[in-house]
């Protein structure tokens, strides 16, 4: 029986770094409020020139060369992303062309921060079906062009980069055990950007009314966040017969150190089995997990057999959550 497995991994981020203290030159926020309630020090921001598949590209490129794997041996390159170079040609197509993976297939799935685990899972079934045998999936989000800069609840907190994974088929017991996903769209003005879309197109008066920008319920979204990752991770856990103790390493979507340390607790999950540089990075959206795989790889935190477990949550809403043997 054919599985998905995980055969080599890499990320980019910005050169450009923001410290909190930055902020505080241009926003009413500091040092001590950011860090105390979100766990985020600085974050990489892209400039002006730079566009969500500049550093998709890089990403790809790191984790093809650990895989060992030619672009042109690619036969699909997913990406999940919400903030594309524009809004069509999508960005799996630019990407194609730049790495110039002509026999390959690409599109982008929309699904904020769950956007990797999104296009994990459809890695992960085009493989069991036989469709597709040699896969680059890449989660990446420039977020801070969506950013009210006066906006001290949301521009604190969201950072750029990309992150990507090379996925092949194996007959051996490792690899990409399960995924989950779901969404409830009721819930989805908690945090989304009004314009841009049909619905609202860019005018005068849209940039003028800032719709442009992310809007978001902190408080709510918090809220639900914590209760959703522990839901989704007992969910796959229990659907595949496995107790959390049994896990060696978690990666979780990057948001708040706030998050993360309640569902790890939840979980009764020690923190030091779980990867986390938010406070370097901030939340870079779908790109967070990738990259923080791609760091707790090249550190060894991942070695030969270890059971990774994966939880994400996003606007939409949407969740998402993945086991994988390494």
């Amino acid at each position: 029986m054919l599985q998905a497995r995980i055969i080599g991994t890499g990320a980019c981020l910005p050169e450009k770094v923001v410290t909190n203290h930055d902020l505080e030159k241009i926003v009413d926020t500091s040092d001590k409020w950011v860090t105390e309630r979100t766990g985020i020090k600085e974050r990489r921001l892209a400039t002006s020139e730079e566009a969500a598949s500049d550093f998709s590209y890089k990403a790809a490129r790191h984790a093809l060369k650990a895989a060992g794997v030619k672009a042109r041996d690619l036969d699909l390159i997913l990406v999940g992303t919400v903030t594309p170079d524009s809004p069509f040609p999508s960005t799996g197509c630019v990407l194609q062309s730049m790495l110039g993976a002509k026999n390959a297939v690409g599109f982008d799935v929309s699904a904020t921060c769950s956007g990797f685990l999104y296009t994990l899972s459809l890695a992960d079934a085009y493989v069991r079906s036989g469709r597709y045998k040699k896969i680059l999936v890449v989660g990446t989000d420039i977020l801070s062009k969506f950013v009210d800069w006066e906006d001290r609840n949301t521009c604190v907190l969201f950072g750029d980069g990309a992150g990507a994974v090379v996925i092949e088929p194996t007959t051996k017991q490792k690899g990409i055990i399960d995924v989950v996903i779901g969404s409830d769209g009721r819930l989805g003005d908690m945090l989304y950007i009004p314009g841009g879309g049909s619905r609202i197109p860019a005018s005068k008066e849209s940039i003028r009314d800032g719709q442009h920008f992310i809007k978001m319920n902190g408080n709510e979204v918090f809220k639900v966040a914590v209760k959703t990752m522990e839901r989704v991770s007992r969910e796959i856990l229990k659907k595949n017969n496995i107790d959390p103790g049994e896990v060696s390493i978690m990666v979780p979507h990057q948001a708040n150190i706030r998050i993360i340390q309640a569902v790890a607790k939840r979980l009764k999950m020690p923190m030091e089995n779980v990867v986390v540089n938010l406070d370097k990075y901030g939340n870079t959206s779908a790109a967070t997990i990738p990259i923080a795989l791609d760091e707790a790889v090249r550190e060894g935190r991942i070695r030969d057999g270890d059971l990774i477990l994966m939880a994400a949550f996003g606007g939409g809403l949407t969740w998402a959550s993945a086991l994988i043997r390494w």
